[in-house]
This record gives structure tokens, C-alpha cells and sequence, in this order.
């Protein structure tokens, strides 16, 4: 199988991963990659062929009759591609990692180990802290009692490439810097799909990459520490990408990987509240692998194609 892909948003980090992965993945072939400050140049990460980053307007995708269009585009923007699409190349199939569709029912929200894989040529790619939060509380969703509290800290990759306060290293120079502290976009999306009580504190931090996510989760009944620690086991079994151990995990530990890392499950004395921590990258795991999972579920291929397990 040959799936002839496009990339619009190819400049960014996310852009630059997904075209790493594509250009050893066996059944997807880049046919374009748009990137407008980058138009001309040469796409050097990319080995099977010579690609060159093109300025590519939503007509100009269209008329390229891809298979596959990957949007890879700040918040906001994927709306006129998508349009364009569903008019002219409707059975083309759609994977966007901006935030734009993952509260759309007509789009499949792509958590491969969570929710259900369904049929669809339009698949909303989920975010990377919305990704470890629920790596942490779907096992226990139905023993849940009330609501629950998330703690994050991002490398100043998550702030992306345009500048910001974010992404400044001379602000964030043996600094942690807290933001959007109500009402997050990925507070919105982990209650949303899950249909739980969230509230959930972002903070980015002078590292590059990497995402370490601890959450505090009431429960209903008192619990044992091998019970929870065998039921996230028995949840995730089968699930090469996502790992236990009973320490908490590092963010060093998965830099550069495909798989999130969950550990440190720790209970109150009365049992009723359990503390758990998830690393991921959140360049890849929280965004371009996870996408190429999505990919991989569309197109009917092994959902690990293209991604060795690390």
C-alpha cells in the first residue's frame, strides 16, 4: 500500500517529528509538505525522496488528490482545509492535531489506547498534557468520587515555535512558569471525553521537551495499592506503548519515545485518594507518533507501523 500524504504546518516541532517518522514509515509517502517560511528549501529529514517545503494554499492541497491531508496547524486554522476538503475530496481522509475537532461528534477522537478505534476519514488527534491526564485516570474512571486534580509541567516545546513568554529561555532561566491556571483547553477535553470533574494547572518549564503529569484522584472505596497497581496493569495490557513501574517516572525516561510511562501510585492512609504520575513526550506520544498510530487505524494498517517500540 501506498498512501500519499500531505502536511500543512511542516515548519513546526510537531511538523519536523511527522516528518521523521513518515520518511521510514513502509506504506506512507510524502508528497508535499507547506511550510511558508520555509518555501524552497529543501526537506532534509526526509530520505525517500527529494522533497522541498512549498507554500501551499488550501486549493493547492486539494489539487494534489491525497490520500491523506495531515494538519499540523496552530489552533483555529485547520477549519478552511477542512471545508475545502469535504466539498471537493470528501473521501480523503483528514488527521488534525490542533484542537479544533476533538469536541466534534462527526470527527474520532484518536486515543488508541483509551477509546475505541471507529471508522473515519476525519480523526481529531488528542493534546499532550488531555493525552497523559487520561493515560493516569481512565483505568480507574468508574471508581472515581468527585473531582479530580491534575498537576502538569511541559517542556518549552509545548509553547510551540512562534515567540511567546512561554518559549523565552531567558524567562524561563532556572524558572517554572505557571499559565492559563482555569478553564485550559486540555481541562475542557479530558472532561469532555471523559465525562469526569477535572480541573487541571499547566506549567512550562526551561527543559526542552517532555511532559510529567501527576493527578489526584478521589475514589469511592478504600483501596488496596496491589489492587490499583494490578488494574492499571490489566488496563493496559496489550498496549506496547504504554509502560508501568512502581517509581515515579522521569521525563528523561521517555524523551525521544513513542510511549507514555506511568507510575508512582501512591495512596492516602485511609485508601481513598490516590496520587499517580504519566511522563510522555509530548512531541511525540502527545502529538506526531500518536498521529501516525491514527494513521496507521485509518488505513486499516498495524496500528504500530512505521513506530518501533523503543
Amino acid at each position: 500500500m501506498s498512501i500519499k500524504a500531505v502536511l500543512v504546518g511542516a515548519r513546526g516541532y510537531v511538523g519536523t517529528e511527522i516528518i521523521t517518522i513518515l520518511s521510514s514509515h513502509p506504506s506512507v509517502d510524502l508528497i508535499a509538505a507547506s511550510s511558508r517560511e520555509l518555501d524552497g528549501q529543501e526537506v532534509k529529514q526526509y530520505k525517500k525522496s527529494k522533497l522541498f517545503y512549498q507554500n501551499l494554499m488550501v486549493e493547492d492541497v486539494v489539487t494534489l488528490s491525497p490520500d491523506l491531508i495531515i494538519l499540523a496547524l496552530p489552533n483555529g486554522l485547520a477549519e478552511a482545509f477542512v471545508k475545502s476538503v469535504d466539498t471537493q475530496r470528501a473521501d480523503t481522509t483528514i488527521i488534525d492535531l490542533s484542537a479544533d475537532y476533538r469536541f466534534d461528534k462527526g470527527w474520532h477522537y484518536g486515543l488508541p489506547e483509551i477509546h475505541e478505534h471507529k471508522s473515519s476519514k476525519r480523526i481529531s488527534n488528542p493534546g499532550c498534557y488531555a493525552t497523559a491526564m487520561q493515560f493516569c485516570i481512565a483505568p480507574v474512571k468508574e471508581l472515581v468520587n468527585g473531582r479530580i486534580s491534575c498537576f502538569g509541567i511541559s517542556g518549552y516545546s509545548g509553547a510551540g515555535t512562534t515567540p511567546s513568554d512561554k518559549n523565552d529561555l531567558n524567562l524561563l532561566k532556572d524558572n517554572i512558569m505557571p499559565y492559563s491556571l482555569a478553564n485550559h483547553l486540555h481541562e475542557k477535553e479530558v472532561t469532555h471525553h471523559l465525562s469526569l470533574d477535572i480541573k487541571f494547572s499547566p506549567h512550562v518549564a526551561e527543559y526542552f521537551r517532555g511532559i510529567s503529569l501527576t493527578s489526584h484522584i478521589p475514589l469511592k472505596e478504600s483501596l488496596q495499592l496491589e489492587q490499583l497497581e494490578d488494574l492499571y496493569r490489566m488496563y493496559y495490557e496489550g498496549n506496547s506503548l504504554v509502560n508501568i513501574q512502581k517509581e515515579p517516572p522521569q521525563v528523561t525516561q521517555v524523551t525521544g519515545l513513542y510511549s507514555a510511562l506511568i507510575g508512582g501510585l501512591t495512596l492516602s492512609e485511609s485508601g481513598t485518594h490516590l496520587a499517580i504520575n504519566c511522563v510522555i513526550d509530548n512531541l511525540l506520544k502527545g502529538a506526531a507518533s500518536q498521529a501516525v498510530q491514527n494513521i496507521n487505524l485509518a488505513f486499516g494498517l498495524p496500528q504500530l507501523e512505521g513506530l518501533t517500540v523503543q
